[in-house]
């Protein structure tokens, strides 16, 4: 079995990500340890809270030097998502990068956070193997990233969002895989799989 290392470092929903990964039978463990997170088979990026306080985090452990030089499978999850981004109107933080993308804040309109279950759709790749379109994902979250070339799912409150992103070994999902009963189950099996 493939190790699996969640990346923690102090804003992210760790536990239950962990628990749904070893209720797959998956190896995982919990660290900020920049040597462990590169020797990792895959990495998980999770996150809830602020995104200022999320990346002087990453920058305080060396983390946002480490992310993007990886070359193994890495799963961002809803705030991990949109750090992976170029810079969020949250905070106006500069992210990590990978994706050039801007991430917004819903507008005043709609109601936030946007808080349950959406559906999914133009579903692409390999995370989203063997899903239908239109099934249903759990979602939190008041910030949004624009959908784009990178976007591997999409989502709708409002205007349509990318609720997956994908480039390269880097893939991405607003909503919580580990909260998503049976298709979030199978996209973490399929992300185990890659």
């Amino acid at each position: 079995m493939k190790n699996i290392t969640i990346i923690d470092y102090g804003a992210g929903n760790v536990k239950s990500v962990k628990f749904a990964l070893e209720r797959l039978g998956a190896k995982v463990k919990l660290s900020s340890n920049p040597e462990e997170i590169k020797n990792a088979d895959k990495v998980i990026f999770p996150g809830v809270g602020r995104a200022k306080f999320a990346m002087e985090r990453l920058r305080e452990s060396g983390l946002t030097e480490l992310i993007p030089n990886l070359k193994q499978p890495l799963l961002g999850i809803c705030l991990g998502m949109q750090l992976l981004c170029e810079h969020s109107e949250e905070d106006n933080v500069d992210g990590i990068g990978i994706f050039p993308l801007k991430v917004k804040r819903f507008k005043n309109d709609l109601k936030v956070p946007k808080i349950g279950w959406n559906n999914i759709s133009d579903l692409k790749g390999d995370l989203f193997d063997a899903i239908n379109e239109n099934e249903y994902c759990y979602f939190v979250h008041s910030y949004y990233v624009e959908d784009s070339k990178y976007s591997s799912a999409s989502s709708n409150y409002g205007l349509k969002y990318s609720a997956a992103l994908q480039k390269d070994n880097f893939y991405a999902t607003q909503f919580h895989p580990e909260k998503s009963g049976k298709t979030g189950e199978l996209m973490l099996k399929n992300f185990i799989e890659l």
